[in-house]
């Protein structure tokens, strides 16, 4: 039922990781979710997951990461990528398709570099290899708000930044509800994944990435930018560019056929 949904904590080192998995199929795919991991973990979220990406069920035995629940100032993308890869080997996962998503992916660009023996077919989507001038923008303007515990300010700046304008009129009705479920109790983690994304970079090393890669991106990404997509690709040699028109950071929300798109991929 619910496609074997099953949520999962793993210890590493001295502190833990919450992760969640579902799918019967006989190959792996890790995704690895966004900054939003700073304020809520995927504790607890196995089935509606399951549903969101049911698709991937029955080929997939699919596992979504969070990062670990105690981190350092100073943690950074690659750090985050050296714990994951830790975790991996922990739990028996030896080669997997990876898909990571924003901040997941810039983790992802530094796992395929460093831990490839661990890495089948790689997706990016929404993801920067360098930080530009826009998501030292975005993402500084969100650490400031932290900072002042303002939640309702990041839930809504973020929504205003990443939907299109024709999704964000019917978003827009749920703020009232979003503002104010599932605040931290201190913003601490944010602030810290926050400042990795603005120091991430990985630009002169992704042509050491030797996976298949299919990179998405929207052309109207007001987070990451609207060229970061193609960047990426242009460096990685074996890569396939797919630009979503009309849409930005919430692409991979808004596309009907993101889900089919990266299956065809994964399974080509």
């Amino acid at each position: 039922m619910f496609y074997n949904a099953v949520n999962g904590n793993v210890k590493i080192g001295n502190t833990d990781m919450d992760y969640i998995c579902f799918g019967k199929g006989q190959k792996n795919l890790i995704m690895i979710p966004g900054l939003g991991d700073g304020l809520k973990t995927v504790k607890g979220t196995a089935i509606p997951f399951a549903v969101m990406y049911r698709e991937f069920a029955k080929d997939y035995k699919v596992y979504v990461f969070s990062r670990k629940n105690k981190m350092e100032n100073g943690y950074s993308t690659k750090d985050m990528a050296t714990d994951l890869a830790e975790v991996m080997k922990k739990i028996g996962i030896h080669k997997s398709s990876i898909m990571g998503i924003s901040q997941g992916g810039m983790i992802a660009q530094h796992l395929a570099i460093n831990y490839p023996e661990l890495v089948d077919k790689l997706v990016l989507a929404v993801t920067v290899s360098i930080a530009n001038e826009t998501v030292n923008n975005v993402v500084g303007n969100w650490i400031d708000r932290a900072i002042a515990e303002d939640y309702k300010g990041i839930m809504i700046d973020t929504a205003e930044k990443s939907y299109s304008e024709k999704a964000i009129k019917k978003y827009r009705l749920l703020y009232p509800i979003i503002t104010r479920v599932g605040k931290p109790k201190n913003f601490n983690r944010f602030i810290i994944q926050a400042n990795a994304c603005i120091n991430h970079n990985v630009y002169d090393e992704l042509d050491k990435i030797n996976s298949k890669t299919l990179v998405i991106g929207g052309d109207n990404d007001k987070v990451v930018g609207k060229n970061s997509s193609e960047e990426i690709a242009e460096r990685i040699p074996n890569s396939k560019l797919v630009i979503l028109n009309g849409l930005g950071h919430m692409a991979y929300e808004e596309a009907k056929d993101f889900n089919t798109q990266v299956l065809n991929f994964l399974n080509s």
